[in-house]
């Protein structure tokens, strides 16, 4: 039996969060999160994808997303469609700024102020990029194709549109990285889509192509590792390729690695805290998984756990081509 050793302040967050591995609780979770997550990297069979919920990047996790990318810490990028309707406000210079959550609401709808907690953003500014995605549509129309390649061309328009902008969804572009959004309709792009369909734009995002696009490039790989940040419709969506896989005969058994950062609890059956030892079950985790679950908010565990990668110096040694696995 191993004894737990006392957390030792250190000057390096990769030595710390090692350190924080032998401790107890959700400490000790998140440091062998850095752990399992280097292990991916360093895999050279192995394809990586993240699913991203919450709203990260109202709240600041913007470059550390873009991170990940320019290192390919992660291969593939999962998103609800409003992390990248936030991020291509950002790029467009529409911001969101600090507030507070003790506000009178009521005060705050009368000035045209959206909040997301303690996030403050202007619902006029919001409108402008709805109109920009309206047009963005119109300049595709007629149009049909996967979230995976309208967020492509999307990333693409963005660079061209303001080139001094930064985005996950330019940098995701620029890298090779494909970024689905399997519940495109619920958000904000979904809204400058539907405002170009009533001016008679015809754009069509056929997300059963995702599906199949998806599940090609987790068919195409040796081996998975899988990165969750919150639950929702981006952690299904990841998880049950190995299923249709299945299903087609060319599953791997489940993914190998499985990382969680999440608030919510597995006793109340949902699927956002259900447990990567459940998820087996259904062959979604291969038995012999690498995993670990984060019970902890994602905006205290990604700017940590992403540094501590930094700060080790991991280096991806082979990088996959999944834009050819589709």
């Amino acid at each position: 039996m191993k004894r737990v050793d006392p957390a030792v302040p250190a000057g390096n967050v990769a030595e710390l969060l090692a350190n924080m591995s032998n401790t107890g609780f959700q400490g000790r979770k998140l440091g062998e999160s850095l752990d399992i997550w280097s292990r991916m990297i360093e895999d050279e069979s192995c394809t990586i994808l993240l699913g991203l919920s919450g709203a990260m990047i109202p709240a600041g996790m913007q470059e550390i997303i873009r991170e990940l990318v320019k290192r390919r810490y992660i291969d593939v990028l999962v998103s609800t469609g409003a992390n990248m309707f936030h991020d291509t406000c950002e790029h467009l210079d529409v911001h969101h700024y600090l507030g507070h959550h003790h506000v009178d609401d009521v005060d705050l709808f009368s000035k045209g102020i959206d909040r997301i907690y303690d996030v403050f953003a202007y619902e006029k500014e919001f409108r402008t990029i709805d109109s920009a995605i309206s047009g963005f549509a119109g300049e595709l129309s007629p149009y049909t194709g996967s979230s995976r390649d309208f967020t492509g061309r999307l990333g693409r328009w963005l660079s061209e549109k303001n080139p001094s902008g930064k985005s996950v969804l330019s940098e995701c572009a620029k890298s090779g990285v494909p970024v689905f959004i399997p519940a495109l309709c619920d958000s904000s792009i979904g809204i400058g889509l539907l405002m170009a369909r009533r001016k008679g734009v015809s754009t069509f995002v056929d997300q059963i192509a995702d599906v199949d696009e998806i599940t090609k490039i987790v068919e195409s790989s040796e081996r998975t590792g899988v990165i969750y940040v919150g639950g929702g419709v981006p952690k299904n969506f990841i998880q049950q390729t190995q299923v249709i896989a299945s299903i087609h005969n060319a599953g791997n058994d489940g993914h190998h690695y499985a990382i969680q950062y999440t608030t919510d609890s597995p006793h109340w059956g949902g699927l956002s805290g259900c447990t990567f030892e459940e998820a087996i079950s259904w062959g979604k985790e291969t038995p012999d998984c690498r995993n670990v679950q984060c019970f902890c908010d994602a905006t205290i565990a990604l700017p940590v756990v992403v540094s501590g990668l930094v700060s080790a110096g991991v280096q991806r040694k082979k990088v996959p081509d999944v834009m050819n696995m589709i």
